[in-house]
């Protein structure tokens, strides 16, 4: 039987290996600008919130009259490597799988509209998504908009669905949503961090998600892909 009818998934450090593209472009933007650099672990960590969340969260000194400037100066840096970003290895194959076998799925991502449209293209997962939410359409993480907002279009409540993200921020947005989250360890955030805020599965790799995902969605294992799957 069914445990879950939409499988909601994070972008950024879920999905594709982007998390020390993100980082090193915060940090880049902060020593453009001569302001406080924030060190590697406090760039990670706002990862998954939106941009001006972030930034304020990474760069407390930053003032009002700064963050445009901060702004076009992270996207550059980003930019500079996002055509070279990689999905994680087995991730396509899972979104394949779980697509043919009729579940459900979508994004929910700290990323604007216009990354994430170039993300679905440049990666060609566009069509495995049923919705998708951005945060610079509504609240983002950790406040449930997302979340509610995607079970309203797609008629799903909340408890029967599941949140796949590698950040608190992701399973703090579930958890306020009422829907199940699962945080995967090779993203942005920290074992321990991940375990404090208690998610209702703690995955370290690709493998262990498909393996959580054909019990939970009610999919034959050998639909999700090889074994082992990269990381």
């Amino acid at each position: 039987m069914r445990r879950f009818d939409l499988v909601v998934w994070d972008w950024d450090g879920t999905i594709v290996d982007s998390t020390g593209a993100i980082a090193d472009a915060i940090i880049g933007a902060a020593a453009d600008l001569g302001l406080p650099v924030p060190s590697e672990h406090d760039a990670r960590w706002v990862i998954g919130m939106g941009l001006l969340e972030a930034i304020h969260h990474a760069v407390p000194a930053i003032r009002r009259d700064q963050v445009p400037a901060f702004v076009e100066r992270y996207r550059v840096h980003y930019l500079r490597r996002d055509a070279m970003l990689k999905v994680f290895e087995g991730i396509p194959e899972l979104l394949r799988g779980l697509d043919a076998a009729g579940v459900p799925l979508a994004v929910a991502t700290g990323k604007s509209r216009v990354g994430l449209n170039r993300a679905l293209v440049q990666t060609g997962l566009g069509p495995r998504f049923a919705a998708t939410r951005c945060a610079d359409e509504g609240a983002p993480k950790p406040d449930p908009w997302m979340l509610r907002d995607l079970g309203e279009v797609l008629m799903t409540p909340t408890d029967r669905m599941v949140m796949i993200g590698d950040t608190t921020h992701d399973v703090g947005m579930a958890q306020s949503a009422g829907a199940a989250s699962v945080a995967v360890l090779y993203g942005a955030h920290e074992p321990d961090a991940l375990r404090s805020i208690g998610p209702d599965a703690l995955l370290g790799s690709v493998g262990e998600l498909a393996d959580w995902l054909a019990a939970a969605c009610g999919v034959e294992r050998s639909l999700l892909g090889p074994v082992p799957f990269g990381r």
